[in-house]
């Protein structure tokens, strides 16, 4: 065969190859398909300092007393704040009839983020404050500050709204419910010899029985109270235990892996009769209770000596407790929203 013969064939070849290359470009593509990737969330840093301020905002209000006027400009407040943060609010009026037979009006508030989602966890704290100090050795006719005990757990749902307003759950399959509830804390304490546990929680109660909004339902709920004097002592409550013993373990483990297993501890505090008891037995959502019971607090219910008192005031909050119990709560959130919780 001549060179230039040869030369000819791999010129035909070289041709061949160009034009098969082209056709093939030419091809549409074909899509693979593409595994959807659940969306990591970074946790944002609790605000211990917001959340202090948040409690001082109430006391500065004076008692929450259902019926009174510090109450109702309590009550704007809380919804205007919640409102500024970007939450879907739902204010369930009510008449809470006390154990001394009055009939105080009152009102149960929920802020709602992605209100249009079908998947939905409730975090839930009572804003009311003790009628009387009636634990105390003086004025114990006189309505208490509740710095902690009501205080400090609506203040921590107020910095977790402001939270998620700055730090937005992109996942629509994910709604987060703050609801703050009247009327708990005006029942009759008892010596053993009656039942008095449905004289509180009468917020819960009645929202248990007339959920709001319409056919409301929850994955879980957490209940927040008094977590935000020093040195909490957070136990697993008995009553939690029983509801959604999974949960606590979770929460418990999860607080510990932040390194805080001094204050979350694998101690059992017996039930205490709080809003949770009432949100799972009527409402059906298995909602457990983070709640204070330090050791050495004596003959006071198992709860700070300063329950019930006028000591219940801003010298006991913790800025350090408020952002522990903060920061296990935005843990929970952001883990949930990117399925890792």
């Amino acid at each position: 065969m001549h060179i230039f013969s040869k030369v000819k064939i791999c010129l035909y070849a070289l041709s061949f190859s160009i034009l098969f290359l082209s056709c093939v470009d030419d091809k549409p593509p074909v899509d693979k398909p593409i595994t959807p990737v659940k969306a990591k969330y970074s946790i944002p840093k609790f605000d211990g300092q917001s959340a202090y301020d948040f409690v001082a905002k109430q006391v500065a209000f004076g008692h929450r007393l259902p019926g009174t006027e510090t109450h109702k400009k309590t009550a704007e407040w809380l919804v205007s704040q919640f409102k500024e943060y970007g939450a879907t609010v739902i204010e369930q009026d009510f008449t809470a009839k006390v154990y001394w037979g009055e009939e105080l009006p009152s009102k149960n508030i929920m802020a709602q983020f992605n209100p249009t989602a079908k998947k939905r966890i409730l975090f839930a704290a009572h804003w009311d404050s003790r009628f009387a100090g009636d634990k105390d050795i003086e004025r114990t006719d006189q309505p208490i500050d509740g710095a902690d005990d009501g205080g400090s757990g609506v203040a921590v749902l107020l910095e977790i709204a402001r939270q998620l307003q700055a730090n937005p759950i992109a996942a629509e399959d994910l709604g987060i419910d703050l609801l703050l509830f009247d009327a708990e804390d005006q029942g009759k304490d008892g010596d053993g010899s009656e039942d008095t546990s449905l004289t509180w929680c009468l917020g819960s109660q009645y929202w248990g029985k007339n959920v709001v909004p319409s056919g409301y339902s929850a994955k879980y709920g957490i209940l927040l109270d008094m977590v935000g004097s020093k040195n909490p002592r957070f136990g697993l409550e008995g009553y939690s235990m029983r509801f959604n013993p999974n949960l606590v373990s979770k929460v418990w483990k999860l607080a510990q892996g932040m390194g805080y297993s001094n204050y979350f501890v694998n101690e059992n505090l017996g039930g205490v009769t709080d809003d949770h008891v009432f949100v799972s037995t009527y409402a059906g959502i298995p909602m457990i209770d983070i709640i204070n019971k330090p050791t050495g607090s004596g003959e006071r219910a198992g709860f700070g000596t300063y329950h019930h008192t006028h000591d219940d005031n801003m010298d006991i909050i913790s800025k350090k407790s408020l952002r522990i119990v903060g920061q296990v709560m935005l843990a929970v959130i952001y883990k949930e929203a990117s399925s890792t919780f």
